[in-house]
Protein backbone atom coordinates (compact mmCIF):
# COMPACT_ATOMS: atom_id res chain seq x y z
CA UNK A 1 0.00 0.00 0.00
CA UNK A 2 1.34 3.44 -0.93
CA UNK A 3 0.95 6.15 1.68
CA UNK A 4 0.52 9.54 0.04
CA UNK A 5 -1.41 11.49 2.66
CA UNK A 6 -0.30 10.99 6.26
CA UNK A 7 -2.04 12.26 9.37
CA UNK A 8 -0.10 12.98 12.54
CA UNK A 9 -1.48 12.86 16.07
CA UNK A 10 0.43 13.63 19.26
CA UNK A 11 -0.37 14.25 22.88
CA UNK A 12 -0.56 18.07 22.76
CA UNK A 13 1.25 18.70 26.04
CA UNK A 14 4.00 16.15 25.40
CA UNK A 15 7.19 18.23 25.28
CA UNK A 16 9.21 15.04 24.81
CA UNK A 17 7.51 14.53 21.45
CA UNK A 18 8.61 17.83 19.88
CA UNK A 19 12.09 16.78 18.77
CA UNK A 20 10.80 13.48 17.42
CA UNK A 21 8.02 15.33 15.63
CA UNK A 22 10.43 17.65 13.84
CA UNK A 23 12.50 14.65 12.69
CA UNK A 24 9.30 13.03 11.48
CA UNK A 25 8.30 16.15 9.53
CA UNK A 26 11.69 16.23 7.81
CA UNK A 27 11.50 12.57 6.82
CA UNK A 28 7.97 12.86 5.42
CA UNK A 29 8.75 16.05 3.49
CA UNK A 30 11.76 14.32 1.98
CA UNK A 31 9.41 11.56 0.83
CA UNK A 32 7.10 14.24 -0.64
CA UNK A 33 4.17 13.04 1.48
CA UNK A 34 1.14 15.23 2.04
CA UNK A 35 0.99 15.92 5.79
CA UNK A 36 -2.16 16.69 7.79
CA UNK A 37 -1.90 17.49 11.50
CA UNK A 38 -4.47 16.80 14.17
CA UNK A 39 -6.23 20.07 14.98
CA UNK A 40 -5.26 19.63 18.65
CA UNK A 41 -1.55 20.06 17.86
CA UNK A 42 -0.39 23.50 19.05
CA UNK A 43 0.49 26.05 16.36
CA UNK A 44 3.87 26.55 18.02
CA UNK A 45 4.86 23.06 16.83
CA UNK A 46 3.58 23.60 13.28
CA UNK A 47 6.56 25.56 11.93
CA UNK A 48 5.83 24.46 8.35
CA UNK A 49 2.18 25.53 8.43
CA UNK A 50 0.88 22.07 7.56
CA UNK A 51 -2.85 21.72 7.12
CA UNK A 52 -4.74 20.89 10.33
CA UNK A 53 -7.94 18.87 10.47
CA UNK A 54 -10.33 17.14 12.83
CA UNK A 55 -9.99 13.45 13.64
CA UNK A 56 -13.03 12.75 11.45
CA UNK A 57 -11.41 14.51 8.49
CA UNK A 58 -8.09 12.77 9.12
CA UNK A 59 -9.89 9.43 9.00
CA UNK A 60 -11.41 10.30 5.62
CA UNK A 61 -8.41 11.98 3.96
CA UNK A 62 -5.37 9.99 5.11
CA UNK A 63 -3.81 6.72 3.95
CA UNK A 64 -1.90 6.36 7.22
CA UNK A 65 -1.99 7.99 10.67
CA UNK A 66 1.22 8.23 12.69
CA UNK A 67 0.72 8.60 16.43
CA UNK A 68 3.62 10.11 18.39
CA UNK A 69 3.37 9.42 22.10
CA UNK A 70 2.67 6.38 24.21
CA UNK A 71 0.03 3.68 24.39
CA UNK A 72 -2.46 6.09 25.97
CA UNK A 73 -2.17 8.43 22.99
CA UNK A 74 -2.79 5.51 20.64
CA UNK A 75 -5.84 4.42 22.64
CA UNK A 76 -7.25 7.92 22.27
CA UNK A 77 -6.49 7.96 18.54
CA UNK A 78 -8.05 4.53 17.98
CA UNK A 79 -11.34 5.48 19.62
CA UNK A 80 -11.60 8.67 17.54
CA UNK A 81 -10.73 6.87 14.30
CA UNK A 82 -12.81 3.74 14.85
CA UNK A 83 -15.17 4.89 12.07
CA UNK A 84 -12.38 4.95 9.47
CA UNK A 85 -10.33 2.29 7.70
CA UNK A 86 -7.03 4.14 8.07
CA UNK A 87 -4.10 2.15 9.54
CA UNK A 88 -2.17 3.47 12.56
CA UNK A 89 1.56 3.49 13.29
CA UNK A 90 2.89 4.27 16.77
CA UNK A 91 6.14 6.10 17.57
CA UNK A 92 6.98 5.78 21.23
CA UNK A 93 8.40 8.78 23.09
CA UNK A 94 7.87 7.44 26.60
CA UNK A 95 8.50 4.05 28.10
CA UNK A 96 8.43 0.96 25.92
CA UNK A 97 4.86 0.48 24.78
CA UNK A 98 2.78 -2.48 23.66
CA UNK A 99 1.21 -0.39 20.87
CA UNK A 100 3.72 2.39 20.16
CA UNK A 101 6.72 0.24 19.38
CA UNK A 102 9.00 2.38 17.15
CA UNK A 103 11.65 4.15 19.21
CA UNK A 104 12.85 7.63 18.12
CA UNK A 105 16.41 6.36 17.55
CA UNK A 106 15.08 3.90 14.95
CA UNK A 107 12.60 6.32 13.41
CA UNK A 108 14.39 6.94 10.12
CA UNK A 109 15.18 3.29 9.44
CA UNK A 110 11.75 1.98 10.43
CA UNK A 111 9.75 4.69 8.67
CA UNK A 112 11.77 4.32 5.47
CA UNK A 113 10.95 0.60 5.37
CA UNK A 114 7.27 1.11 6.16
CA UNK A 115 6.79 3.84 3.53
CA UNK A 116 8.46 1.49 1.04
CA UNK A 117 5.90 -1.20 1.86
CA UNK A 118 7.95 -3.35 4.22
CA UNK A 119 5.88 -3.78 7.40
CA UNK A 120 3.69 -6.11 9.41
CA UNK A 121 -0.03 -5.50 9.56
CA UNK A 122 -2.29 -6.50 12.45
CA UNK A 123 -6.06 -6.40 12.66
CA UNK A 124 -7.22 -5.60 16.20
CA UNK A 125 -10.79 -5.81 17.44
CA UNK A 126 -12.64 -3.10 19.37
CA UNK A 127 -15.59 -3.28 21.71
CA UNK A 128 -18.73 -1.18 21.67
CA UNK A 129 -20.56 -0.67 24.93
CA UNK A 130 -24.11 0.51 25.60
CA UNK A 131 -25.79 1.24 28.92
CA UNK A 132 -29.54 0.57 28.87
CA UNK A 133 -31.99 1.90 31.44
CA UNK A 134 -35.66 0.99 31.09
CA UNK A 135 -34.82 -0.43 27.63
CA UNK A 136 -33.42 2.93 26.46
CA UNK A 137 -29.77 3.56 25.54
CA UNK A 138 -28.47 6.28 27.87
CA UNK A 139 -24.76 6.00 27.05
CA UNK A 140 -22.55 4.38 24.42
CA UNK A 141 -18.83 4.37 23.69
CA UNK A 142 -16.06 2.30 22.11
CA UNK A 143 -13.12 0.60 23.82
CA UNK A 144 -9.82 -0.66 22.43
CA UNK A 145 -8.56 -2.12 25.73
CA UNK A 146 -11.52 -2.82 27.96
CA UNK A 147 -14.91 -2.04 29.40
CA UNK A 148 -14.82 -2.01 33.21
CA UNK A 149 -17.81 -2.10 35.56
CA UNK A 150 -16.80 -0.93 39.04
CA UNK A 151 -17.73 1.10 42.11
CA UNK A 152 -16.78 4.75 41.59
CA UNK A 153 -15.74 6.18 44.96
CA UNK A 154 -15.58 3.63 47.76
CA UNK A 155 -14.15 0.17 48.31
CA UNK A 156 -17.41 -1.75 48.20
CA UNK A 157 -18.51 -4.73 46.18
CA UNK A 158 -21.31 -4.74 43.67
CA UNK A 159 -23.67 -7.56 42.77
CA UNK A 160 -24.28 -8.31 39.13
CA UNK A 161 -25.50 -10.98 36.78
CA UNK A 162 -23.67 -11.96 33.61
CA UNK A 163 -25.35 -13.30 30.50
CA UNK A 164 -23.64 -14.28 27.27
CA UNK A 165 -25.73 -14.57 24.12
CA UNK A 166 -28.83 -14.35 26.35
CA UNK A 167 -27.70 -17.40 28.36
CA UNK A 168 -27.29 -16.99 32.12
CA UNK A 169 -23.66 -17.42 33.26
CA UNK A 170 -23.59 -16.45 36.94
CA UNK A 171 -24.58 -14.07 39.70
CA UNK A 172 -21.64 -12.77 41.67
CA UNK A 173 -20.36 -10.22 44.13
CA UNK A 174 -17.06 -8.55 43.31
CA UNK A 175 -15.32 -5.19 43.09
CA UNK A 176 -16.27 -5.24 39.44
CA UNK A 177 -15.69 -6.85 36.07
CA UNK A 178 -13.17 -6.23 33.28
CA UNK A 179 -14.37 -7.11 29.78
CA UNK A 180 -11.23 -7.04 27.69
CA UNK A 181 -10.04 -7.32 24.11
CA UNK A 182 -6.82 -9.26 23.43
CA UNK A 183 -5.09 -5.86 23.17
CA UNK A 184 -6.30 -5.01 26.67
CA UNK A 185 -5.41 -8.40 28.13
CA UNK A 186 -2.01 -6.98 29.18
CA UNK A 187 -3.60 -3.97 30.90
CA UNK A 188 -6.17 -3.90 33.74
CA UNK A 189 -7.33 -7.44 32.98
CA UNK A 190 -3.83 -8.77 33.62
CA UNK A 191 -3.62 -6.91 36.95
CA UNK A 192 -6.95 -8.48 37.93
CA UNK A 193 -5.57 -11.97 37.30
CA UNK A 194 -6.70 -12.51 33.72
CA UNK A 195 -4.83 -14.44 31.01
CA UNK A 196 -2.64 -12.88 28.33
CA UNK A 197 -4.26 -13.30 24.92
CA UNK A 198 -2.23 -12.93 21.77
CA UNK A 199 -3.17 -9.60 20.25
CA UNK A 200 -4.55 -11.10 17.04
CA UNK A 201 -6.95 -13.60 18.65
CA UNK A 202 -10.69 -13.26 18.00
CA UNK A 203 -11.71 -13.49 21.63
CA UNK A 204 -13.01 -11.48 24.59
CA UNK A 205 -12.02 -12.02 28.22
CA UNK A 206 -14.27 -11.50 31.26
CA UNK A 207 -12.19 -11.01 34.40
CA UNK A 208 -13.88 -10.46 37.79
CA UNK A 209 -12.12 -7.94 40.05
CA UNK A 210 -11.51 -9.32 43.54
CA UNK A 211 -14.53 -11.67 43.50
CA UNK A 212 -16.10 -12.68 46.82
CA UNK A 213 -16.14 -16.31 45.74
CA UNK A 214 -12.73 -17.79 45.03
CA UNK A 215 -14.19 -20.16 42.43
CA UNK A 216 -15.12 -17.18 40.25
CA UNK A 217 -12.49 -17.29 37.52
CA UNK A 218 -11.70 -15.42 34.29
CA UNK A 219 -13.64 -16.57 31.25
CA UNK A 220 -12.58 -16.36 27.59
CA UNK A 221 -15.32 -16.34 24.97
CA UNK A 222 -15.61 -16.02 21.22
CA UNK A 223 -15.37 -12.44 19.99
CA UNK A 224 -18.83 -12.71 18.41
CA UNK A 225 -20.37 -13.16 21.86
CA UNK A 226 -22.80 -10.55 23.15
CA UNK A 227 -22.26 -9.83 26.83
CA UNK A 228 -24.87 -8.42 29.21
CA UNK A 229 -24.04 -7.29 32.75
CA UNK A 230 -27.10 -6.54 34.93
CA UNK A 231 -26.46 -4.39 38.00
CA UNK A 232 -28.29 -5.98 40.95
CA UNK A 233 -26.97 -4.12 43.98
CA UNK A 234 -24.35 -1.41 44.55
CA UNK A 235 -24.35 -1.43 48.40
CA UNK A 236 -24.66 2.33 48.80
CA UNK A 237 -21.82 3.08 46.38
CA UNK A 238 -22.14 4.53 42.89
CA UNK A 239 -21.20 2.12 40.13
CA UNK A 240 -19.69 3.13 36.81
CA UNK A 241 -19.11 1.63 33.38
CA UNK A 242 -15.83 2.85 31.90
CA UNK A 243 -14.21 2.46 28.47
CA UNK A 244 -10.39 2.41 28.39
CA UNK A 245 -10.27 4.21 31.72
CA UNK A 246 -11.45 7.50 30.16
CA UNK A 247 -15.05 7.45 28.96
CA UNK A 248 -17.43 6.63 31.80
CA UNK A 249 -20.99 6.91 33.05
CA UNK A 250 -22.73 6.13 36.33
CA UNK A 251 -24.91 3.03 36.33
CA UNK A 252 -27.82 2.21 38.65
CA UNK A 253 -29.47 -0.95 39.94
CA UNK A 254 -31.43 -2.46 37.06
CA UNK A 255 -29.17 -1.03 34.34
CA UNK A 256 -27.79 -3.34 31.66
CA UNK A 257 -24.24 -2.91 30.34
CA UNK A 258 -24.18 -4.55 26.93
CA UNK A 259 -20.83 -5.22 25.25
CA UNK A 260 -20.05 -6.69 21.86
CA UNK A 261 -17.37 -6.48 19.22
CA UNK A 262 -17.40 -3.52 16.88
CA UNK A 263 -17.97 -4.43 13.25
CA UNK A 264 -14.92 -2.50 12.05
CA UNK A 265 -11.45 -3.46 13.20
CA UNK A 266 -8.43 -1.23 13.67
CA UNK A 267 -5.31 -1.87 11.61
CA UNK A 268 -1.95 -1.39 13.32
CA UNK A 269 1.31 -1.32 11.39
CA UNK A 270 4.60 -2.52 12.85
CA UNK A 271 8.17 -2.71 11.53
CA UNK A 272 8.96 -5.94 9.71
CA UNK A 273 11.09 -7.15 12.64
CA UNK A 274 8.29 -6.58 15.18
CA UNK A 275 8.16 -9.41 17.72
CA UNK A 276 5.18 -9.54 20.10
CA UNK A 277 6.85 -11.95 22.50
CA UNK A 278 9.97 -9.80 22.68
CA UNK A 279 7.79 -6.91 23.83
CA UNK A 280 6.11 -9.15 26.41
CA UNK A 281 9.51 -10.20 27.75
CA UNK A 282 10.66 -6.59 28.04
CA UNK A 283 7.43 -5.22 29.57
CA UNK A 284 6.82 -8.09 31.99
CA UNK A 285 10.50 -8.72 32.81
CA UNK A 286 10.40 -12.33 31.74
CA UNK A 287 13.60 -14.38 31.59
CA UNK A 288 15.52 -11.90 33.77
CA UNK A 289 18.36 -13.25 35.86
CA UNK A 290 18.70 -12.14 39.46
Amino acid sequence: MKFNTIGIIIKPQAESARQTLQSLFALLKNKKCNIILDEQIPDAINNDNFKKASREEIGKLCDLVIVVGGDGTILNAVRSLAHAHVPLLGINVGRLGFLADISPDKLEESLEDILNGSYREEQRLLLEMQVLRDNKVIFEADAFNDVVVHIRDVARMIEFETRINDEFVNHQRADGMVISTPTGSTAYALSAGGPILHATLDAITLVPISPHTLSSRPLVVNADSQIDILICNTKEGIAQATCDGHLSTDVHVGDHIKVKRKTKKITLLHPKQHNYFEILRAKLHWSEHS
